[in-house]
């Protein structure tokens, strides 16, 4: 069974609830999925008083386990157009795994939320794929099968690039059912991905 990780950091829970579509859309492709988030870097008081979520269900991630997965699919909230520092720190820790080719190959996607919708979700979106790409691995963006990115009807997320939603610059805007259908389908792309590309290196 292809192994999918959904790796994320979310300050306040946009991501999070992403990251539980993307995983949901996996598994439906067929995926052995885990949700796992970076360590927070931010000082617990620091944190408590900007009124972070501290306390989410998903277990820390190691650097060392990303090579145990066929696919990654990594989400971020955006800081200034590009990812977290707290998701940037983590990914710089790899730089093993990257000497050694230890992701060459594998399926990487990138997920983001951004406070409006010209806060910088496409360039954040590519802060992530770099470094994927850095890594070898092969990237799976968010098609225009997903069509709802296409509306004009309400605000919504969405690229070719990758799922996004738009948090409000008071956070209050929770991720819509467009933006979820979104997560939900590159999930499912991704998981039939790295399955495709798992059978033909067997073959």
């Amino acid at each position: 069974m292809t192994k999918v990780l959904v790796l994320y950091y979310s300050s306040y829970g946009h991501i999070e609830t992403m990251a539980a579509a993307i995983a949901e859309g996996a598994r439906s492709a067929g995926a052995e999925v885990t949700i796992k988030r970076v360590p927070e870097t931010v000082p617990l008081d620091v944190a408590d008083k900007a009124h972070f979520k501290i306390n989410q269900a998903a277990p820390v991630a190691t650097v060392a386990e990303l090579a145990d997965y066929d696919a990654i699919i990594v989400g971020t909230g955006t800081r200034f157009g590009r990812m977290s520092s707290q998701l940037a720190a983590f990914l710089d820790q790899a730089g093993g795994l990257w000497a050694r080719g230890a992701l060459n190959g594998k399926v990487g996607a990138a997920f983001v939320s951004t406070g409006t919708q010209h806060g910088g979700q496409e360039t954040t979106l590519f802060s992530v794929i770099t470094n994927l790409m850095h890594f070898g691995m092969v990237i799976v963006g968010l098609p225009y099968s997903h069509q709802g990115q296409m509306s004009m009807d309400e605000i919504v997320g969405g690229a070719p690039y990758g799922a996004t939603t738009i948090a409000g610059s008071d956070g209050s805007r929770q991720p819509s059912q467009i933006d979820l259908a979104g997560a939900y389908h590159q999930g499912e792309i991704v998981a039939r991905t790295a399955a495709a590309l798992a059978a033909a290196h067997a073959a």
